[in-house]
């Protein structure tokens, strides 16, 4: 699989016309989450029944954490040490208000690397989904929202909301974007209450949310593939 730089990022790419990223079909950008390797979802390319010659790109985030799986990455530190208080606590984590200090800077570098994506593969915006599983999911949020650039579609993963206060005003400019969201009801990482509070600030700023719970934890099980290939084939083929 070729691994390249791009918009100072490392980039994993596969399907089009070689299985290698190639040709000039669509594109889905998938970001993966905290404390995964760069690699995490480059299996998803080979498993999604989409429109032929998708291409896929898998950026990783530009962070190296010293704890966790080799090769373990994120775009923006979490404080572990709270995290953990709160789930000893049985606390569930609200996150909504919260603007994480490093996600201006992972804001910053996603749009960039995103304006390469354009030049560099010749991505028509309207022919490409963005989206991510975790925090991959809210920086890719996060991202759309700070863009104008009219993408075909918004894929979050056991996402939730966050920067509500910044995240409010900027939605009205994105009404009918197609969004696919799901969640296991028994997450434990990002509760399943944040997921169901993102869904209903989308869907009440007039985004259309494609929503699918499921029973399990923090993950992306066979089903949610099934039909997310179901919406990805959809989007990407839209007149």
């Amino acid at each position: 699989m070729p691994i390249a730089q791009l918009g100072g990022l490392t980039v994993r790419l596969s399907g089009g016309t070689d299985g290698k990223g190639g040709g000039n079909g669509p594109v889905v950008v998938l970001l993966h989450g905290f404390g995964a390797p760069g690699n995490d979802l480059v299996p998803l390319a080979d498993v999604l029944d989409v429109p032929t010659g998708t291409r896929f790109i898998f950026p990783e985030g530009p962070l190296t954490l010293s704890f966790g799986p080799r090769d373990a990455r994120a775009w923006w530190l979490i404080d572990m040490a709270r995290m953990a208080q709160d789930q000893a606590a049985g606390r569930p984590r609200d996150l909504s208000n919260e603007i994480p200090k490093g996600l201006a800077p992972a804001r910053e570098t996603m749009l960039a690397f995103l304006k390469e994506v354009e030049r560099t593969f010749g991505a028509d915006p309207r022919k490409t989904v963005l989206g991510g599983f975790s925090q991959g999911a809210m920086l890719t949020c996060d991202a759309m929202l700070h863009t104008d650039r009219p993408y075909a579609g918004l894929v979050q993963l056991s996402g939730t909301l966050l920067a509500q206060q910044e995240w409010g005003p900027l939605l009205q400019k994105r009404k009918g974007l197609p969004v696919f969201q799901s969640h296991g009801v028994q997450d434990e990482i990002l509760p399943y209450i944040g997921a169901s509070r993102l869904r209903d600030t989308l869907s009440q700023s007039g985004l259309a949310v494609e929503w699918h719970r499921f029973r399990g934890g923090h993950e992306i099980p066979t089903p949610i593939l099934q039909r997310l290939g179901v919406f990805l084939t959809k989007v990407l083929t839209k007149p």
